[in-house]
């Protein structure tokens, strides 16, 4: 795992704070369209100074779809799930993305072939993050597949971004797929939330952090890195998001952090190792009369 990649984990990590204090100033969806409605403002303005040219007409249709999945649709699964279901269960099933998305490249991506060992390692990290958020299943079961849902769209667009938009320029398609999604969840919002908001300084803040650090900065770096790695490889890292969630959450909001999920950081740590190691790239492929 590189040192982008460590830092991207870092930021969304983090970001699981400023995203749970931001929810005890709005509602939740609303809270979401700021921020990357924040973050589409930062890219335009960038896009603009960068004299960056807008999407192809032929590209159009792609960047709606990966706004719609990867921004409106997944944000929206995933706050009316953390109604119904642990957060700590919505963070799992979110993250079981590379899962799918490494089944998606194996189908369409004939350089990016999943392994057994790659498999292995997929499956020791969800397993991983299950033990190190001490997850219960219990809830609504429509919940939990609609958690899970979030992190198959979330799959979709990154697989879109790889097949169809995988020449355009990192900033151009991550400002235009988050401004279309950012328009989708302000619709969304104001259509079925009708809570107060409560503005003020700290407020402003989180807006700001997730706005421009954990949205702008960090999807621009996510999309580069998608674009220059094997999904698994790129995708299996992202695990450690949540693992940092969590460990924020004991620093910063002084939340428990049990020897259980010690034990389950290891596991997704020694998974993570098993998909980014360099004997995968020697190890025969035994996956595609499986899939």
């Amino acid at each position: 795992m590189n040192v982008s990649m460590a830092v991207l984990c870092l930021i969304w990590g983090f970001n699981f704070v400023i995203m749970k204090l931001g929810n005890g100033a709005f509602p939740p969806v609303l809270f979401a369209s700021l921020r990357f409605l924040t973050g589409a403002i930062v890219l335009l303005s960038v896009s603009f100074m960068k004299k960056i040219p807008l999407p192809n007409k032929s590209d159009f249709k792609w960047f709606v779809l990966c706004g719609l999945f990867q921004t409106t649709y997944f944000n929206i699964a995933i706050q009316i799930s953390l109604n119904y279901v642990s957060a700590g269960l919505t963070s799992v099933l979110t993250y079981s993305m590379p899962l799918f998305l490494s089944i998606m490249a194996h189908k369409w991506i004939p350089e990016e072939q999943l392994t057994v060992r790659k498999t292995i390692g997929i499956v020791l990290g969800i397993v991983g993050l299950f033990i190190a958020m001490d997850i219960h299943l219990r809830g609504n079961f429509w919940a939990v597949l609609l958690a899970l849902s979030s992190a198959i769209s979330w799959a979709v667009a990154n697989l879109l971004f790889k097949l169809k938009l995988k020449h355009c320029d990192s900033i151009q398609f991550t400002t235009w797929q988050m401004t279309i999604g950012a328009v989708g969840l302000l619709v969304y919002s104001l259509s079925f939330e009708h809570c107060e908001s409560h503005w003020g300084f700290m407020p402003t803040v989180y807006i700001l952090f997730s706005g421009i650090v954990a949205s702008a900065l960090a999807f621009v770096m996510w999309n580069h890195i998608l674009s220059r790695s094997e999904a698994s490889k790129a995708s299996i890292s992202l695990l450690l998001v949540p693992v940092v969630g969590v460990i924020s959450g004991w620093i910063f909001l002084h939340e428990n952090l049990k020897i259980v999920t010690l034990a389950g950081i290891l596991l997704v740590l020694v998974g993570i190792w098993f998909v980014n190691s360099k004997s995968n790239k020697v190890e025969s492929n035994v996956m595609d009369e499986a899939l």
